[in-house]
């Protein structure tokens, strides 16, 4: 355990000092592949722990940037309306627009807006019992309303180019240096938090109840227990974490579209939990990493058939590594744990053997 703990620090000590290693590009693109790392802890807490296969989290991922892109947007305008909104034909500022022009109801919104959406959502599937297939596919349907909803209204979303040319947060240039390892260091902080509270909420009688219920509902039914409200709690703290990381992300990456909350999106988020282990927070966190940094890598280098590593990579994955990156280490560390048993049970066997003479 102590081994354990020693290597989970030394991974977020790695990540803190980027900034002195890595490239302006490179730390950016790192900082990204982090505000995916927080979307695939909450898909680990719902899917690997509770076993609730959601489709749809790029909604809420979506919904958190706008949140904070709409303050941004605002904010970089300068007092006048945003210039898709003129070339829209709007004359004056839509009334929740302008709610967003305080940054303290930004960043909340930024939370509150995707955890009602799922606490709505997941309360009333939850409730009637539905699950498995049928809540995949109905968090899927979330998804294509909204993509379709946001290109819709282009007066007020943007249409299909989204929120962009950002300019300050808080009164700083978002091309400041500073300002982007600062924003990177605050993604650090905030993705480590999100493990250290995920982790404790597994380990505890909450986090057993959860494991339990995705054992066997009905049994954990009969014995009093309430699954739904710990299946409404946990889908809507993965929704708050989705939430958060795309309020980080547009601060970092200065872009939000509908395309980026869309279902390829929303399954390639899962696939990145698959990758590094659903029943393992800290193998989500390195699956994002791992799979975003392949994508990244493949696309620069093969940019005619990035596409078919990448597809290989997942299907080595699926084949070869069941349980994911994270299981290659409880896999090697249960044969290493066998090995010394069985050369325990060897040498006691010879001791048994001598004594006899």
């Amino acid at each position: 355990m102590i081994k354990k703990n020693w290597m989970y620090w030394m991974f977020f000590l790695a990540l803190f000092l980027a900034p002195f290693y890595l490239t302006e590009f490179r730390l950016s693109l790192l900082g990204k592949f982090l505000c995916f790392a927080m979307i695939a802890i909450g898909i680990s807490l719902i899917w690997g722990y509770t076993g609730i296969l959601s489709l749809g989290h790029g909604v809420y991922f979506g919904l958190g940037a706008y949140c904070m892109a709409m303050y941004l947007k605002l904010e970089a305008s300068g007092g006048r309306l945003p210039d898709f909104m003129e070339w829209s034909g709007v004359n004056n500022l839509p009334w929740f627009w302008k709610l967003f022009e305080h940054p303290i109801i930004s960043i909340s919104s930024a939370i509150i807006v995707p955890v009602l959406l799922a606490m709505f959502l997941s309360y009333f599937t939850f409730r009637n019992r539905i699950k498995g297939v049928y809540f995949s596919l109905l968090s899927q349907a979330i998804v294509v309303v909204f993509v379709t909803l946001f290109i819709g209204k282009q007066e007020w979303t943007g249409g299909t180019n989204g929120l962009t040319n950002f300019s300050t947060v808080f009164g700083f240039s978002l091309s400041s240096p500073l300002t982007q390892i600062v924003l990177y260091l605050l993604t650090v902080v905030l993705l480590l938090s999100m493990f250290l509270f995920s982790r404790w909420l597994t380990r505890s009688r909450f986090g057993r109840v959860l494991v339990a219920i995705r054992d066997s509902e009905n049994r954990v039914r009969f014995l009093g227990f309430n699954p739904t409200t710990y299946k409404v709690f946990v889908y809507s703290l993965s929704a708050a974490f989705a939430g958060i990381a795309g309020a980080m992300f547009v601060l970092q990456v200065g872009l939000i579209s509908p395309a980026m909350m869309g279902i390829i999106p929303s399954i390639e988020m899962v696939l990145w939990v698959a990758v590094g282990g659903r029943s393992s927070l800290i193998g989500a966190i390195i699956g994002a990493i791992v799979t975003n940094g392949a994508k990244s890598f493949f696309s620069e280098n093969y940019p005619d058939i990035w596409l078919l590593f990448l597809g290989g990579l997942f299907i080595a994955v699926v084949l070869f590594l069941p349980n994911g990156l994270a299981g290659v280490y409880q896999s090697v560390k249960q044969r290493k744990k066998q090995g010394e048993v069985r050369a325990n049970e060897a040498s006691s066997h010879v001791l048994q053997r001598v004594s006899r003479f």
